[in-house]
């Protein structure tokens, strides 16, 4: 009897990958507005979910939800696919289905991974009622600036040299703009600033920018600003000194930062922090009035040892207006704001819990402190209300808030109601690494920095590179089927609404520039040398890696200077200025087609995706709606070779030829806009693809 269900297994499986019988590459469906409208519904709505087949080629469709299974109905058929529907009214609880496929007495089941013999429950489609993303930022292009080195708008504000003692020696005021960042180079300041912003305006919006994110702009002695002073005020470094201190620098060297005055007056002076703030609503105004948006940083796990709340510098012991802090006193208001580890020793020294053990960045004690909760929420408030209105925020660190899962739910529950209730529209996107699932439900997080499901996955395919540049896996280079398994698990956790708005970038200030990563050089500029970053370096690989950013679901996020080609090993190599004058222009103008292209074709920011092709060093996958495609086909190989791919399971016909039209190759020695027809015969196109090639095709019906 065990004999005969293994011989019965074995003739379903032989006879479902029998294309003359059942067309298993023919069946789709997913969470797109094109197989669910709407794709994201709220409680009571009625949702139209569908599925698509080979016409005549099943006998029946279910969609298959609980207990129940509902039979779908046919309700158009083209280009030789018949497509299905069914209606279904959306409860207040998170929605799981998948289809079941009959022909004859073959049974088969569609869900998120695709076809299978046999139902697998975690792998349902799911719908979480009420879970919706701004519009606005589906597919955004977004540009990230790290604002000390993007450009010095005005040098009246500028750090200066013996300013202030940070983390065991004084601020330094570099001359040299394009000085390379040195391996301790948290107190160098090149003086980017918020009007420098402003300036490159022009140029941002030329080069197709639609969302600019802003590193920290709030006041902190660091250039990263991760260790914030104040949360209520810009940083007049980056803002406005209109109130001035002539003498208090520091002698060169000086770790005592009792006589730093001039730093003193800056950043506790009501004027110049009124007017810093008022310079950011000028420029979030000038900004909207382009139809770009604004994202900030918002870094609320921790704060730094400067902050006025813990004071442990004195910067504000005896400035007017400011309470003492808890570092320095034990009757502060900010005392329960930290968790102070030895408090009997008083005011001796305490120690407290930090972040990571920097006693610069002291972690933040929501449990022991309802002030502390109620005030952050009144900042993550004020910066989208009027009058700076900005359009969301990227929070750092965002899963280590507090001590316990549970708390921290709470808390970005109640972040999430705090900002959605003074500006609706804007987006709460989280800095996350690993499976950000449980925080994506539609209460909590929009989405998330797009690590493992664009990042880490291009990085390996395209440079066999760990994002850090500090390590090399000959394994994982060119493979694409890792490529395509890490992109089908990750990007499920990311549920449709938080996937098309996920932030995909190639590079951060966290990690190494991309362009540096395509030498496949292990390396830091501790011990490499920031020249080695740029040595070896294959331009056609970036470009490579920008058309998958620039056509893959989500937001295409490109950080400041990539477009350029600057290079650069991980942190603080990455955080290099822009270089203004001695641009890449090649790459530039690159990346200006390439967005302009994403921005033409709705379907990059809202179409399906499903892949085509893939062997070693090749890829093909494809962006559809029911009558529109884009083609994406890859050759990573340093040669020319055929590819063939079958383009008909993105929607296109197989009874007549079909004219597919080429608008981008990218190869070796360049790129080329020039137009070129592709003929689909039998909805397989066959092309020749030079060395480290992409081709784009285009087609509508």
């Amino acid at each position: 009897m065990e004999r005969e269900n293994v011989d019965v297994t074995r003739r379903m499986q032989y006879i479902l990958n029998m294309r003359a019988v059942l067309n298993k590459d023919a069946l789709f469906s997913d969470g797109t507005e094109f197989y669910r409208s709407p794709a994201e519904p709220k409680p009571g709505e009625t949702v139209i979910i569908r599925f698509r087949t080979q016409k005549n080629n099943v006998d029946a469709v279910y969609l298959v939800y609980g207990k129940y299974k509902m039979k779908m109905k046919i309700y158009k058929t083209a280009n030789g696919f018949d497509y299905f529907a069914a209606k279904i009214v959306m409860g207040s609880e998170v929605f799981r289905y998948h289809f079941e496929i009959h022909y004859g007495w073959i049974t088969c089941y569609y869900n998120y991974h695709g076809v299978s013999m046999d139902r697998e429950e975690r792998l349902d489609f799911e719908i979480y009622p009420g879970y919706n993303t701004p519009d606005w930022a589906k597919g955004a292009v977004m540009y990230q600036i790290y604002v000390d080195r993007f450009y010095n708008g005005d040098p009246d504000n500028d750090v200066e040299t013996g300013e202030y003692s940070y983390i065991g020696d004084v601020s330094v005021r570099v001359q040299d703009w394009d000085k390379a960042p040195a391996v301790m180079g948290v107190r160098e300041f090149y003086g980017g600033d918020l009007q420098g912003v402003m300036d490159k305006l022009d140029y941002l919006q030329e080069l197709g920018v639609e969302v600019i994110y802003l590193n920290p702009i709030f006041v902190s002695p660091s250039n990263h600003k991760y260790d914030c002073q104040d949360y209520d005020y810009v940083d007049p470094h980056y803002g406005k000194i209109v109130e001035d201190c002539e003498d208090g620098l520091l002698p060169e060297g000086d770790r005592d930062n009792s006589h730093a005055k001039k730093y003193i007056k800056r950043v506790t002076d009501k004027r110049n922090l009124e007017a810093s703030n008022a310079l950011f609503a000028e420029l979030v105004e000038e900004i909207h009035s382009r139809g770009m948006k604004v994202i900030l940083d918002g870094v609320f796990n921790h704060c730094g040892s400067f902050n006025k709340w813990m004071d442990r510098e004195r910067i504000y012991e005896n400035e007017e207006g400011y309470p003492k802090g808890a570092y320095v006193s034990a009757d502060s208001p900010y005392r329960s704001f930290f968790k102070f580890n030895d408090e009997n020793r008083w005011p001796y020294n305490p120690t407290y819990d930090a972040w990571w053990t920097h006693d610069t960045l002291p972690k933040l004690n929501y449990e022991g402190s309802r002030q502390l909760y109620d005030y952050v929420l009144y900042v993550a408030r004020k910066w989208v209300s009027p009058p700076f209105n900005v359009d969301g925020w990227r929070l750092d660190v965002a899963a280590d808030l507090g001590h316990s899962n549970e708390f921290n739910h709470q808390f970005w529950k109640d972040f999430r109601n705090a900002v959605k209730s003074a500006n609706p529209n804007a987006v709460i996107l989280a800095e996350h690494y690993g499976n950000p699932e449980g925080w994506l439900l539609g209460d909590e997080w929009d989405t998330v920095m797009n690590y493992d499901a664009f990042m880490e996955p291009i990085t390996w395919f395209l440079t066999g590179m760990e994002k850090h540049s500090d390590e090399y896996r000959e394994d994982l280079y060119g493979n694409s089927e890792a490529f395509i398994g890490a992109m089908k698990t990750h990007m499920r956790s990311l549920h449709m609404s938080a996937l098309y708005t996920a932030m995909n970038e190639l590079s951060n200030h966290d990690h190494s520039r991309f362009l540096t990563r395509t030498n496949r050089r292990v390396g830091r500029i501790s011990y490499a040398g920031h020249e080695a970053a740029s040595q070896g370096i294959n331009p056609a690989v970036m470009r490579e890696a920008v058309a998958i950013q620039m056509t893959w679901p989500g937001a295409p996020t490109v950080y400041y200077g990539d477009e350029a080609g600057v290079c650069g090993f991980t942190d603080p190599d990455n955080r290099r200025t822009y270089p203004w004058g001695h641009e890449d222009q090649d790459m530039i103008a690159y990346h200006k087609i390439m967005i302009a292209l994403h921005k033409k074709y709705r379907i990059l920011r809202s179409g399906s995706v499903i892949f085509l092709w893939n062997d070693y060093q090749g890829l093909c996958y494809g962006r559809f709606s029911h009558n529109e495609q884009i083609i994406v086909i890859l050759n990573n190989r340093d040669e020319e070779r055929e590819a063939e791919v079958e383009v008909w399971k993105t929607g296109i016909s197989r009874l007549s030829d079909t004219v597919l039209e080429r608008i981008m190759l990218s190869h070796k020695d360049g790129y080329t806009e020039e137009t070129v027809e592709f003929k689909a015969q039998a909805g397989i196109v066959r092309m020749s693809m030079p060395a480290y090639s992409v081709t784009i095709l285009h087609h509508k019906d």
